[in-house]
């Protein structure tokens, strides 16, 4: 379970139910949490740091756009992706990447999904105020 999926995850097991006048980037996860299903609700996610797509995880497979070696090291762009199954090689050790290059497909779908979305749902700037919640 993804942290995005905490909110409608809590929300189903508590009762209540998710404001539908936003988009909310989250799926409920409750029928996976409490074991009354075997797969999750999601395939994958993409993971950013600040306003960079880092890396995809799909599956068991993880695709790396950038190398950062820390936190505060600095991000490098790769010339090519570093693809890792997770199952083979959970460390991510980049002396053992998946040739698995069919995975490539998929994690670009859900790349472009996303980016279609935020033509909906354009992304708000960090430190914009809410436009959901009233002034005090």
């Amino acid at each position: 379970m993804h942290a995005v999926d905490l909110f409608p995850t809590l929300a189903r097991i508590a009762g209540a139910s998710v404001p539908n006048d936003r988009p909310i980037d989250g799926v409920d996860q409750a029928d996976f949490f409490t074991g009354k299903s075997e797969k999750s609700a999601r395939e994958g996610i993409l993971v950013f740091c600040a306003e960079r797509l880092q890396a995809v995880k799909w599956r068991n497979f993880k695709l790396h756009f950038y190398k950062q070696d820390t936190m505060v090291s600095p991000a490098v762009k790769l010339g090519i992706p570093l693809l890792f199954n997770l199952y083979a090689n959970p460390r991510e050790d980049e002396e053992k990447t998946s040739i698995d290059s069919w995975v490539v497909g998929p994690v670009f779908k859900m790349v472009a999904e996303f980016e279609e979305s935020t033509k909906k749902y354009p992304l708000i700037a960090m430190g914009t105020p809410d436009p959901y919640r009233p002034p005090l």
